[in-house]
């Protein structure tokens, strides 16, 4: 799959025109979209000594409050499930099961993020509930704020910049809360949490070892970009045609200097989570609405049990047919952007109730996959003659977790091998209730300070995020579709190495922005004024492309992220590619710098030659064009404009990062243990959540 996690524009800047979104006319709800990344990118709830269900039920009032807290530069929200009480019993127990399937795999996720994570978090949180001392303190203040951190990313490192999180506190203050709370935690945990080995869990750079220098945990000690490479140069798939997915499930080590696979499945590395995957998802099973979903079931049930990957294509190609049903969800090790070569799977589910009036609206980009592929701009040889099976629908979120939690994508498109999307097809969904819960938490007010006109601030307020729905669906339902290799070509992982994420996000990304300034989507009843929604959205990716998205890293940073890489150098090369005609031009007003299109016409057109030769990269595997194009465009960062952004963002006070706790549903049983009734109740705080989580489904020990 691949997610959206983060369309920074939208989920900060589009949240402040909630109040004109009822000007919107019929469209704004033909999409009613959630939020992305995958994501996108994407918990727990009760204390040890307070009363379960006390804690966990708090009424959702009519007035429903999106907003549970703020802390350092993040969000957190909450999300309500609409249409709960329209599910019959039988659905109501299958979402139930999928979501404590998701949930029982939590802690695989801060494993796989670093190896001393969940030694980390469960001594923190030890010190957070038995320390009586006095929690008045800069310093006690600032522990809490860094636990909150490090739940919110699954670990020690930030969730969005890979950076190793500081802590405003000392290590001798940490040590004497460890002792005073009688918490043992090692001496190399302890001293990782402030000094500088480790601190970049995904390591990007060009010219270094990636695998060496990245904290990520799906390589064992001396494992090296050699090794890794070399390893799976070797072994061959019995179908070359459908390649399987080497490496997504497991951790690459060295034992006595021979490379060796630690498969994850029951019996395996994270087996103890895993079998408690399994017992729900059999569960699951029992209540599947239909044979084909029941059948999927029982593959993927058989792919944990077994860890084998012909399995895992199996499972795919019988999930992507299994269309009908009001219920679905994602589960497994899946989406590779933490792994610096892109071979390895981070542990995510989100489970999801479909949005029928919303998908319905919104079949007509499915409908029409094959207009849109044989319109492009991509060379004859690498457009598909044949779209297949690409399904999408808006959706509704009931619970979320590993990769997926607290950060969430807002859309998602699966599966990721490109044989089966070719063959069989590919899902897509928007997350609905996710897109509408960040479109009613507030704004920040940013978007005046960097527009360049009233022009262009009355195009974003009134049609923005229109824009942004729309390009966040052609994104995955015709862009991810879109293309194919040459003959011969291998996966994209495999050619593109560690550019391959960022490409795919970027060739995705220009699909949507080359239809959005289409005549056609007014054609197909999608918008009502189609020059004006792609000319507000247009605005809004080079904006962010080149200079709000910058707020999210520190002075001197690279871009590491693969989805700000790629929004940067397509809009950087845009800008390039311009410059002679002034397509989009720099102005300076005042000591502040703004971006404004003289030509969408023209800029159209230099995204749809960007579109040809970013396909053309990807069929052809061309490393060389790849690395010339991220490390050229995509990298680094003009440090006066960063310098300059970051100094106007100053006025502003809200976090630029958002995620959610999740709803929570709690089963009535009658006197023979049968589920009778589930609710929805919503956790009372972040905190309480996660603390739930690491009691309820701690199932991991700390593994190293």
């Amino acid at each position: 799959m691949v997610q959206i996690w983060d369309f920074f524009y939208f989920v900060t800047f589009a949240a402040n025109n909630k109040h004109k979104q009822m000007k919107f006319n019929r469209i704004i709800f033909f999409i009613a979209i959630s939020a992305m990344l995958i994501a996108c990118k994407k918990d727990p709830s009760i204390q040890d000594q307070i009363n379960q269900e006390e804690t966990k039920q708090e009424v959702v009032e009519e007035k429903f409050d999106h907003l549970v807290e703020q802390f350092s530069d993040i969000k957190v929200l909450r999300y309500q499930i609409p249409g709960w009480e329209n599910l019959s019993l039988k659905e109501q127990k299958l979402v139930y099961y999928l979501t404590q399937a998701g949930l029982s795999g939590r802690d695989i996720m801060w494993d796989q993020n670093y190896r001393h994570n969940l030694s980390i978090r469960k001594s923190l949180e030890k010190v957070y509930t038995s320390y009586t001392g006095d929690k008045t303190s800069d310093d006690w203040k600032s522990f809490e704020t860094y636990l909150k951190r490090v739940w919110f990313s699954n670990g020690i490192h930030h969730h969005y910049s890979n950076d190793k999180i500081k802590p405003e506190f000392n290590k001798d203050y940490l040590t004497s809360l460890l002792t005073e709370t009688k918490t043992e935690l090692s001496e190399d945990a302890v001293n990782v949490i402030f000094n500088e080995d480790d601190t970049k869990k995904v390591n990007q750079a060009k010219g270094v070892d990636n695998v060496a220098l990245s904290a990520v945990n799906f390589y064992g000690p001396g494992v090296t970009n050699k090794d890794v490479t070399s390893f799976y140069t070797n072994l061959k798939s019995p179908d070359p045609k459908k390649p399987l997915s080497y490496g997504l499930n497991s951790q690459l080590v060295k034992e006595n200097g021979v490379l060796k696979e630690r498969v994850y499945k029951s019996g395996g590395l994270y087996g103890t989570a895993i079998d408690e995957i399994i017992k729900w998802l059999e569960k699951a099973q029992g209540v599947a609405e239909n044979q084909a979903q029941g059948d999927a079931l029982a593959l993927l049930i058989q792919y944990y049990k077994t860890g084998d990957l012909q399995i895992w294509d199996d499972y795919n190609v019988a999930w992507t047919a299994a269309t009908d049903g009001n219920i679905d969800y994602i589960n497994s090790f899946i989406e590779v952007y933490n792994d610096p070569l892109g071979y390895r799977g981070s542990y995510e589910t989100i489970v999801q109730i479909k949005d029928f009036d919303m998908s319905k609206k919104m079949a007509v980009l499915s409908e029409n996959a094959q207009w849109f592929e044989d319109n492009s701009p991509l060379m004859k040889e690498h457009k598909k003659d044949s779209v297949v099976g690409v399904t999408y629908k808006v959706v509704t979120v009931a619970g979320e977790a590993g990769d997926a939690s607290p950060s969430t994508p807002i859309g998602v498109n699966l599966p990721n091998a490109n044989w089966i999307r070719a063959a069989v097809g590919s899902k897509s969904v928007s997350l609905g209730n996710i897109t509408n819960a960040y479109n009613n938490a507030g704004g920040s007010g940013r978007l005046k300070e960097y527009v360049h006109d009233d022009e262009e601030y009355e195009l974003e307020e009134k049609y923005g995020q229109l824009g942004d729905k729309l390009h966040t669906a052609l994104h995955e339902v015709v862009g991810h579709a879109s293309g194919q290799l040459n003959p011969g070509v291998g996966e994209t992982k495999e050619t593109l190495k560690n550019y391959a994420s960022t490409m795919e996000e970027g060739r995705a990304d220009l699909v949507g922005l080359y239809y959005l300034m289409d005549p056609k989507l007014q054609e197909l009843g999608l918008v009502d004024d189609w020059e004006k929604v792609g000319k507000a959205a247009y605005d809004g990716y080079i904006r962010n492309g080149l200079m709000t998205q910058l707020i999210r890293l520190n002075l001197g940073d690279d871009v590491e992220e693969a989805h700000m890489r790629n929004r940067q150098w397509v809009s950087a090369w845009a800008f390039e590619q311009g410059a002679k005609e002034n397509v989009i031009e720099k102005v300076t007003r005042e000591g502040k710098t703004y971006y404004n299109i003289n030509d969408y016409t023209k800029l159209r057109e230099i995204f749809g030659r960007l579109l040809r030769e970013t396909q053309r990269i990807k069929s052809e595997g061309d490393f060389k064009a790849a690395e010339a194009l991220v490390e050229g465009y995509g990298v680094k960062v003009d440090q006066t404009i960063h310098a300059e952004v970051l100094k106007r963002n100053e006025q502003f006070t809200a976090a630029p990062y958002s995620g959610f706790v999740n709803p929570v549903l709690v089963p009535e049983m009658d006197e023979n243990g049968e589920i009778i009734k589930i609710k929805v109740t919503q956790p009372k705080d972040f905190v309480t959540q996660m603390l739930e989580y690491s009691k309820t489904y701690g199932f991991l020990p700390e593994v190293n």
